[in-house]
Parts: structure tokens; sequence; C-alpha cells
């Protein structure tokens, strides 16, 4: 009830989103912990704020009384004396099992008007109370970031995003709620397209790559793999699955090479992110997301050096059912050229999230997350130069 509760009320999510310490208990009441105020020995001390809560099924809606309520001493000004202005009543009081209040607090808006909802309530007297303390020590706070679990079971996340805490930007993330994404490939830059996918509330992703996961790898990926994961050579499908299910709960791994044999598990993907380099069963994989009208996003880079230093060009391409016609001409169907200096497991990590970074970018322009005012299918970024390149524009 509580996880429900707080996903499905935005006061509520505000609350925890910014920090606060928050509990629901039995549904009927609302909790904020942690709340720090001066005693009457002048000392700075810890108390909780309670209010009941008006539901409307099983979303908070505008509160039925400006009261709140406060378990520890009566909350005082820097000087030992109560605070005037909220005083109510006082006296010990169960209001559940486990819950036992020690004073109530009335406070009116100015022209004696009702919150709008919970968070505005609770934070006016959160201010109030805090307040008194910040004049003693100015780094308490109410705030505490306490460690959130996922809002409710059918989340993709092991546990909450609190980045997005406001409604408008909720409402733009859900525009990432895809059901399946794939990604193929995990070398340098499909590693980092997981790291950045894996953040995105995207119900399942798939991860293909038969390679095992060794030591060269390491200095490609994303994060810092342990001496013991390198010594065990874990296949890399795998061996990301156990890094990335630690935040996602829908990574999920296939630990061969794509071939004529299993290419269909392609087939209920919603998008997918090309990054291999194997230019023969690429020519076959994209044949069949053409056919299966599966957008995708095509990775390339080619790096030589030249004078003692590298250079290099990074290439992203996106492929729609709606604009297809540039795919012949984009995408390299040969196998990765063995003079290229990338294929000789040169370390560039920098430019592998580089790449992966500007193919998710143009993923979530596709979705409408970000704007896309041009609509570009192909861009290259060219090192020397710092050159972006944007091509095939339909915007």
């Amino acid at each position: 009830m509580s996880r429900k509760l707080i996903s499905r009320s935005p006061d509520l999510q505000h609350l925890r989103d910014e920090g606060y310490d928050l509990e629901v208990r039995s549904g009927r009441f609302l909790l904020i912990k942690s709340v720090p105020y001066v005693n009457a020995k002048k000392e700075i001390a810890l108390g909780t704020l309670v209010s009941t809560l008006n539901l409307a099924g099983e979303a908070t809606t505008i509160p039925d009384t400006h009261v709140a309520m406060w378990i520890g001493d009566h909350p005082c000004r820097p000087d030992g004396s109560e605070i005037s202005s909220i005083r109510h009543s006082s006296g010990r009081q169960t209001l559940d099992s486990g819950l036992v209040i020690d004073h109530t607090f009335s406070n009116k808006l100015s022209g004696g008007g009702q919150e709008v909802d919970y968070y505005e309530k609770m934070t006016r007297y959160v201010t109030i109370i805090a307040g008194q303390a910040q004049a003693i020590a100015p780094s308490v706070t109410a705030k505490v970031n306490r460690f959130v679990e996922a809002v409710d079971e059918d989340s993709p996340f092991v546990y909450a995003d609190t980045a997005s805490s406001s409604d408008g930007i909720a409402a733009v993330s859900r525009k990432l709620e895809q059901e399946a994404v794939a990604i193929v490939g995990l070398g340098g830059t499909g590693s980092y397209v997981l790291d950045l996918v894996a953040k995105t509330p995207v119900r399942a992703i798939h991860l293909f790559d038969g390679d095992p996961f060794l030591q060269h790898n390491a200095f490609r990926a994303p994060g810092a793999a342990s001496i013991e994961a390198l010594k065990a050579i874990p296949d890399k499908a795998e061996y990301y699955r156990q890094q990335y299910s630690n935040m996602h709960r829908g990574i999920i791994p296939h630990n061969d090479y794509l071939d004529a044999s299993n290419l269909a598990d392609l087939r209920g993907m919603k998008f997918v992110f090309l990054c291999l380099d194997r230019g023969k069963i690429k020519k076959e994989v994209v044949a069949k997301l053409l056919e299966w009208k599966i957008p995708f996003i095509d990775v390339g880079m080619g790096i030589e050096l030249v004078e003692d230093a590298l250079g290099g060009i990074l290439t992203i391409t996106i492929v729609t059912p709606e604009k297809n016609d540039h795919c012949q001409q984009r995408i390299p169907f040969s196998d990765a050229n063995p003079n290229d200096d990338y294929s000789r497991n040169i370390q560039i990590a920098d430019l592998n999230a580089l790449n992966a970074s500007l193919a998710v970018i143009k993923w979530k322009k596709h979705l409408g997350f970000y704007r896309d005012l041009r609509r570009e299918h192909h861009s290259s970024y060219t090192t020397d130069v710092s050159m972006l390149l944007n091509e095939d524009v339909t915007g």
C-alpha cells in the first residue's frame, strides 16, 4: 500500500524525491522523519512530523485539515522559547499501533486558505520548524536522502529513480518505457550503450554477444571489473547482466553470436542498437530488421595512427520504417579492417563512450524525449577538428 500510494501520488513522490525520509503508516498517516528542531535546552534534536492522509482511491487528494502532529519535544526558537505560531495542543495520543504523538500544530495559510496538496502542507511546517535549527547550525536539514527502494513491484528498477522529481519530467521519461530493446555487440561502444540504456525505464534489455569478457575488455568498459571476475573469464553478456542487474531488473543475456539460427530472437524488439563489426551477419540482421519494420541504430568507429597521434571518425546511423533509403549507403557491411588501429585493442574508452552517447541521444530523440528539429538520420564526428556532421535530414 505504501509504495503504490507514493508512486501514484505526485505530492508524495515530490517529497520523496527531494530527499525527505518518508513513511506512510497503515495507509492513513504520512510521516516525515528526521526533522531537525530546537528543544527547550537550546539543543538541536530530531523529530517526526505527522499528518492524516485524505485519499481518493489509491492516491492522495487535497488535505482535509491544516493541522499537523509531532513526535518529540515542542519545537523552539534558538533562545529556547516555543514557536508560538504553530502551537495547538500537547499531550501524548496514540494514533495507530506504535504511532504515538506528543503535540499537534495549527498554522493556517495567509488568508485562511487550505493547502493544495501534502507537499505544500508538510514542507511549510518543516520550514517553520527546521528553520529555527538552521539558525544555530545552517547545515542541518530534513532532506536526508534516505535510500529508496523501487516504488512498486512492477518497476524495471531495483531502487527508485529519484532524479525525475517533477511531474513534467516524469511524463517525458515515460516516453522511454519501451517493452524490449536489444544491444547487439558488447564491445567498447556496446557496453557504454548498455550503461546508458540501463538507466532508463525500458522494460527489458536484451544483450547479444558470444565473446568472453577478457582483460583488455575491462579497459574499454564502464565501471571497474574485479580481478576475480577477470579470472573467471565469464561470458560478456552474463558478466554485464550481473553488473547491471544491481540497478535494472530486465537485463536478459544471450551468450551466443547472432546467426541464421537465432536471428528470430530480435523479432520482438522495439528498438535495436547494432554495435558489431562483423559485416556478413550485420547485413543479415539489417535485412531482417527492415523486413520486420524494427527501427535500429548502427554505430561505427575508424581509428588510425598518424605521426604519433590518433585520429578517427565515429558514425551513428538511425534507420526507421519511415526512413531507410540511406541504409545501404551509410552502413558498412564488410568485416572490420585488420589495419584499423581500433581493431588492435587500443584503449580509447572516451571515444567508445562518446559514440554510445550520440547513439543513445539519437534513440531518445526518436522517442520524443529530446527535441529533434532536423531529424538527421546519419551523423559523423571527426576527432581531428571536433566536427559533428549531420546528414540525411528530414526535418
